[in-house]
């Protein structure tokens, strides 16, 4: 329950617009409203994970910030990216995008242990 308190957009509501992929603004949305989980689940011991996931949502919203209407979705801004040649330059919006999948990740694998019974939050890890 303590999950449906804080949440406020969740990824479940992103509607995926056809032919042109997740919505950035909605996606952001959703990440943020991870990050007061995160607190609730340990301040100590997810800081690492939360300022990590935290940092690569502000990169991915710098990059969208600088033209709402050309990067409007996830895909578009990675394509741009690519396509600039920068994709792959430490800090871009694409590898921030690329760790804040893998932090999705981790925080789904921890948060089904947990919803399996699991009570040992090293364990869970």
């Amino acid at each position: 329950t303590i999950f449906l308190l804080v949440l406020g957009s969740r990824f479940s509501d992103i509607e995926l617009r056809e032919e042109e992929g997740i919505p950035t603004e909605e996606f952001l949305d959703s990440c943020y409203a991870i990050v007061p989980v995160l607190d609730k689940l340990g301040p100590t011991v997810f800081a690492p994970v939360k300022m990590d996931f935290v940092g690569n949502i502000k990169k991915i919203n710098q990059k969208f910030i600088t033209n709402k209407e050309e990067f409007d979705t996830l895909q578009k801004i990675v394509l741009h990216e690519v396509n600039a040649g920068v994709a792959q330059v430490r800090n871009s919006a694409t590898e921030a995008l690329l760790w804040l999948k893998r932090g999705l990740k981790f925080l789904k694998g921890f948060l089904t242990e947990v919803k399996n019974g699991e009570k040992n939050i090293q364990t869970a890890l």
